[in-house]
């Protein structure tokens, strides 16, 4: 087996367990959650891979968003990588700013130097985590996508540009159109350089606007996050959603901001959006 078990606490008849491994995408080795709901101990189940934020890693969600509750009724589980490589030799931000290197991924594959060795976090989130764990886990290869803010930004571009690898995708908070937003130009102009026609690819508002979605998606914006809507731009994704008529159903909830009290308060509706999309009985 090539997953190194870091820790297990019993959650709701289920395990939360960290695992470590040695990534051959990023170069370096990686640590990532997984919550296996009970129904795992006697079937295959099918997963939701959770994209966290800037400054994030794997254990910020398992332990602040309240999903296990959910997830172990619906027998789904929950897979929550990193947000970036990490280790001896794996290049930061020059000044130590949160918003780039280290903790901001941004789940591209990077071309310039000296990111390209190691943040390569979209085919590792795409192709070679989700073949490990099925490999190694009692996971089907039946997936759907989430994630909050940067990672909502990862879920939407993975979602819409993988479309026979997911049922479906939602966001909590996501960072819409990257290509017009300080965290997304100083992040995509880092990892892919200046020309802005290597950026369309991760930018959602753009995908969604140029393609529409196969998949159904669903959005949660909070109308108090310090963020909205200069880092967010959530208008542009509804405006791609219109013009496109995707099958998308985008949220702006009074109140709420940019943390995990916002996650907490409707993850369950998306855990039983993403169940009813997963053919889960239970949804």
């Amino acid at each position: 087996m090539s997953l190194n078990q870091v820790s297990e606490q019993r959650c709701f008849a289920g395990r939360q367990v960290r695992f470590s491994h040695q990534s051959q995408v990023l170069n370096c080795e990686m640590q990532f959650s997984v919550f296996l709901p009970p129904q795992a101990e006697h079937q295959r189940v099918p997963a939701l891979y959770w994209l966290s934020g800037l400054t994030c890693t794997d254990e910020n969600f398992s332990a602040k968003a309240g999903a296990q509750r959910v997830a172990a009724e619906l027998g789904m589980a929950l897979v929550i990588p990193d947000t970036s490589p990490r280790g001896e030799g794996v290049a930061d931000d020059p000044v130590g700013a949160y918003d780039f290197g280290l903790g901001a991924g941004f789940y591209v594959n990077a071309t310039e130097a000296p990111y390209a060795r190691h943040y390569q976090m979209y085919d590792y989130i795409v192709q070679e985590l989700p073949v490990l764990l099925e490999a190694e886990l009692p996971l089907t290869a039946d997936r759907a996508i989430s994630g909050h803010s940067m990672g909502g930004h990862g879920a939407l571009v993975i979602g819409l540009r993988n479309s026979n690898r997911y049922r479906s995708i939602s966001a909590f908070s996501p960072i819409c159109h990257p290509s017009d937003c300080p965290w997304g130009i100083k992040a995509l102009t880092g990892y892919l350089g200046a020309d802005r026609t290597r950026w369309q690819q991760y930018d959602a508002a753009l995908l969604l606007a140029a393609q529409g979605s196969k998949l159904p998606i669903l959005v949660d914006q909070g109308l108090a996050d310090q963020f909205y809507p200069l880092q967010l731009r959530t208008e542009t994704l509804l405006a791609a959603a219109e013009q496109s008529q995707a099958p998308a159903e985008i949220r702006l909830q009074p109140g709420y901001d940019h943390s995990y009290y916002f996650i907490a308060s409707f993850i369950e509706q998306h855990l039983r959006f993403h169940a009813r999309h997963l053919g889960l009985s239970a949804a």
